[in-house]
């Protein structure tokens, strides 16, 4: 069942113009709510709005936006004047700019949300613009006004609609000057290089989001059932992993790495052996076995010599 959407409004491509609704792509709803309560009555704190100065409590009505432009000095913005300045991206998305998606840097997604056609009038049009994106390998910058705010959004053809990822503004991206400057060149030699490969490649796979659970929210839930439970049963806490000891060499680090992933490494499964043959002397086995026998096997067969064989026991070829 689809959810109420956050954003509803028009996707335009120069002249071509769908009704579309926006949905997050991501959510939180399974996981564990936690809040301040009252530790003497268990009962949860509400928390009221004062004036910063007076400390009285202030009602709803007397709430307005304010906008700082000195040290605890605010210009208050009434409703009606936000109304008055609102965008065409309010409630259009105007593609401005096509792009290829490699050019576009990590650092700006902040958050994913699905853009489908609002009705059936609007999927013939949608089409026409996710088919011809996919088809050029294109991603379109548009302009949107979300929780009023104008955020710029990458959107891209995903599956049957497009995903429209929020970036992050120019200015709110640090440079990274200041925090490698002090990293020191360095190029490893080819025989550490190698290992470092060969470790990457034994832990190499497909990506499963799923496998990378909430550890933490794990234990908090666990946590949470023992004391709902027995109150006076202390629940089981989480593991500290054991911090590792300065290993002095880099190049033994990594071969104690490689063995140790050699030695986790699942066993081969063994192939069948073949039934033994009545009578057969050891070692003309089918697959010539010669794993040696137990003590007791091998006192019987001490006292003991197999039709027409010569004494003692014939090595194995």
């Amino acid at each position: 069942m689809v959810g109420r959407s956050n954003w509803k409004g028009h996707f335009r491509l120069s002249l071509v113009s769908c009704s579309v609704s926006l949905y997050s792509a991501v959510g939180y709803t399974g996981r564990l709510k936690c809040h301040t309560i009252n530790r003497k009555t268990g009962n949860r704190i509400n928390e009221e709005v004062v004036d910063s100065v007076t400390r009285e409590p202030v009602p709803r009505e007397d709430r307005v936006k304010g906008c700082e432009v000195d040290k605890d000095e605010y210009v208050a913005v009434e409703e009606s004047e936000l109304e008055s300045i609102k965008l065409e991206s309010t409630h259009t998305i105007n593609i401005e700019r096509f792009v290829d998606r490699t050019e576009v840097d990590e650092r700006y997604f902040e958050k994913p949300y699905y853009l489908a056609p609002q009705d059936k009038v609007s999927r013939e049009a949608f089409a026409v613009i996710r088919d011809a994106m996919r088809e050029k390998a294109k991603a379109g910058l548009g302009r949107l006004v979300i929780y009023r705010k104008e955020r710029v959004a990458l959107i891209e053809p995903f599956e049957k609609g497009m995903l429209a990822t929020l970036l992050r503004a120019d200015d709110e991206i640090r440079s990274p000057t200041a925090v490698f400057e002090e990293i020191a060149d360095f190029e490893a030699p080819d025989d550490m290089r190698s290992l470092a490969t060969e470790l990457i490649e034994r832990n190499s796979g497909p990506f499963d989001p799923a496998v990378f659970e909430d550890r933490y929210e794990q234990a908090l839930i666990a946590l949470v059932r023992s004391k709902g439970s027995v109150r006076a049963k202390s629940a089981p806490g989480v593991k500290e992993p054991k911090t590792p000891s300065n290993v002095v060499s880099l190049m033994e680090a990594l071969k104690r790495s490689i063995q140790a992933e050699k030695s986790a490494a699942p066993p081969k499964a063994a192939e069948p052996k073949a039934p033994a043959v009545k009578g057969a002397r050891k070692g003309e086995s089918g697959r010539g076995d010669t794993k040696p026998a137990s003590a007791p096997v091998r006192a019987a067969r001490s006292t003991r010599k197999a039709p027409g064989a010569k004494a003692g026991l014939r090595k194995a070829s």
